[in-house]
């Protein structure tokens, strides 16, 4: 499955986020990148730890803070499956949702490097 950087960020997020920052420096785009790739791995190490424990609540609210942070970055691919994640860790079995959770691990490896590739 071939993925375009379109599929994976949104320019227009990207662009408005620039736009918060004094114009044309991207220090405040870099801030808010550099913070959403320290958190997530964070919040992806939670899903597991939840998913050993059995603590649904933890599961449903890292999912959802996943999906927050990528909305703020327009890493519109996490966003879609941090969602989806999230709806389905509040009403099925947490090991079932191995296969979701890698691919969120998979498509957060595509957002990092697309990230990265913005700010240099």
């Amino acid at each position: 499955m071939s993925h375009t950087p379109a599929a994976i960020l949104d320019p227009e997020a990207i662009e408005n986020l620039r736009a918060l920052g004094d114009e044309g420096d991207d220090t405040f785009l870099r801030e808010i990148i550099s913070i959403y790739l320290e958190d997530v791995p964070q919040r992806l190490a939670d899903l597991k730890s939840a998913r050993g424990a059995d603590d649904r609540a933890l599961y449903v609210r890292s999912a959802h803070t996943i999906k927050g942070s990528s909305a703020n970055v327009g890493a519109v691919e996490m966003r879609a499956l941090a969602e989806k994640l999230e709806h389905r860790s509040k009403v099925e079995p947490l090991p079932s949702l191995d296969e979701a959770l890698a691919e969120i691990e998979s498509a957060f490896a595509r957002a990092r490097v697309a990230l990265l590739g913005l700010i240099g």
